[in-house]
Formats: C-alpha cells, sequence, structure tokens
C-alpha cells in the first residue's frame, strides 16, 4: 500500500485523547507503526520514503519519533535491520508482540483472551489466516487503521498496560524501535491508577511460563477462516 493508501478515510467513531492529534493523525500513526513493528520485508521497506511523507504530515512528537525509526530504518542494511528485529521482538519474552502473552504466556487461559480478539475482528467483518495470532500488535494496529476504528481502539485501551510494558521495555534496551510505540501510546489515554499498577504487576512478573498450549484456540475449525474476505489483514508471517 502506497502512500495514497495511508490517506483512506475508515468509518467509525472513537474518542480521541491527544489532543493534538485528529482521528486522521491516530490512524496515520497506527497504520505506520503497524508496518514498521512487522518483520521488515521488501514490500516494506520499498515503502519507506512513502511511509516518511505521510509520517511528517503527523503533528507534534508522535510524527518525529515515527520519521525518526523510519530514517533509521532507511540507513540500516536489510541483513542487519532483519537480525535486528528477530533479537528484539522474537527472542525476548519482555518485548513480544502479542498482547495476550504478557498476562497468560503459552498458557491454556490464553486462548480465552485469542477468543476476545478474534470476535473483535469478526463483528467488524473481518477475517484472519490461520498463520497469525490475532493478538500480534501490528494486527490490531492495522485492523483500527483500516477496518474499524472503534473497535481497534478498544482492543487497544483495553491492553493499555501492555502495551506500556512493551513501551518500557524498548525504551530500556535502547531499541530504534521504541519510539514507534511512543508514538502509539500518544494515540491512546494516559496510564489510570489500575493500568499503573497492572504495568508494575507484568514488568516484575513478566510473562507466565507454564507452557500447556493453546488448544482452545488451535482445535477449533472456526477461528480459522478464510482470508479471501480481508487479505490484507490476514497476509503475516
Amino acid at each position: 500500500m502506497g502512500a495514497l493508501g495511508l490517506r483512506r478515510r475508515v468509518a467509525g467513531r472513537f474518542r480521541p485523547t491527544a489532543d493534538t492529534l485528529t482521528e486522521r493523525d491516530q490512524q496515520l500513526v497506527w497504520r505506520i507503526a503497524a508496518l514498521l513493528l512487522d518483520y521488515p520485508t521488501e514490500q516494506t521497506l520499498g515503502m519507506l520514503g512513502d511511509l516518511r511523507e505521510v509520517a511528517a504530515t503527523v503533528p507534534g512528537p508522535a510524527g518525529e519519533h515515527l520519521v525518526e525509526c523510519l530514517d533509521f530504518m532507511g540507513a540500516t542494511p536489510r541483513i542487519e535491520l532483519s537480525a535486528l528485529y528477530v533479537e528484539t521482538f522474537d527472542l525476548r519474552r519482555r518485548s513480544s508482540l502479542h498482547l495476550s502473552y504478557y498476562a497468560y504466556g503459552d498458557t491454556r487461559n490464553r486462548g480465552m483472551a485469542l477468543l476476545r480478539f478474534k470476535n473483535a475482528y469478526r463483528n467488524a467483518g473481518v477475517t484472519l489466516g490461520d498463520h497469525e495470532l490475532p493478538d500480534y500488535l501490528p494486527v490490531v494496529l492495522e485492523f483500527a487503521a483500516t477496518a474499524d476504528a472503534a473497535r481497534g481502539y478498544r482492543l487497544l485501551v483495553t491492553h493499555r498496560a501492555v502495551v506500556e510494558v512493551l513501551r518500557l521495555s524498548l525504551r530500556d534496551g535502547g531499541s530504534p524501535f521504541a519510539g514507534v510505540l511512543d508514538a502509539v501510546c500518544m494515540t491512546l489515554p494516559d496510564l489510570d491508577t489500575d493500568d499503573r499498577q497492572q504495568v508494575a504487576k507484568l514488568a516484575a512478573e513478566g510473562p507466565p511460563e507454564e507452557a500447556v498450549g493453546l488448544d482452545t484456540y488451535a482445535l477449533d475449525p472456526a477461528l480459522h477462516p478464510s482470508i479471501d474476505e480481508y487479505p490484507e489483514i490476514g497476509a503475516r508471517r
């Protein structure tokens, strides 16, 4: 999708949470962040110039953070960028991009959490492929940006503490991707008392380690519909 595609209007209303960001700005942040937080494919890398041009239209620090990450990605050889991505998001438990993982780890209870994501997509008329879990942050962000802003926003707000834990983990590690999470958080409400308590708990304990599998999710064939109706969201590694 090129720069013009990023500007398309999305139906649905939600409460703006950043004084300097319009609904359009929030949706641009989500769409660009979805691309930058996904594995850096040749297609995405080929879009960096267009993405930078669009990111520069987002006012304030949110746009600046996105531009900073885009400049880093544009200046980094693909092999190095791919290795850094894997090291950051695939090999570190505390910087996983799967939102329900923080609360449930690879435990049986996570299956019901995944169903809630899946149901939100279904209610918006969106289907996913069977090769990607629905709590994957780039998928949630793309859903919010291009399919249903209201439902996507609610998913992000529901997992506000988890997004904050991920942001802090990337900041603590000096990751060049941290600014992307900064930008996303600028589209969400400030942390309330409950959120702060949850952030402290998740940061202190980390994800549960009981590896009993995701049987509830994996064995239900109804959870693996065709991606024909919405191939763009289903197109994930």
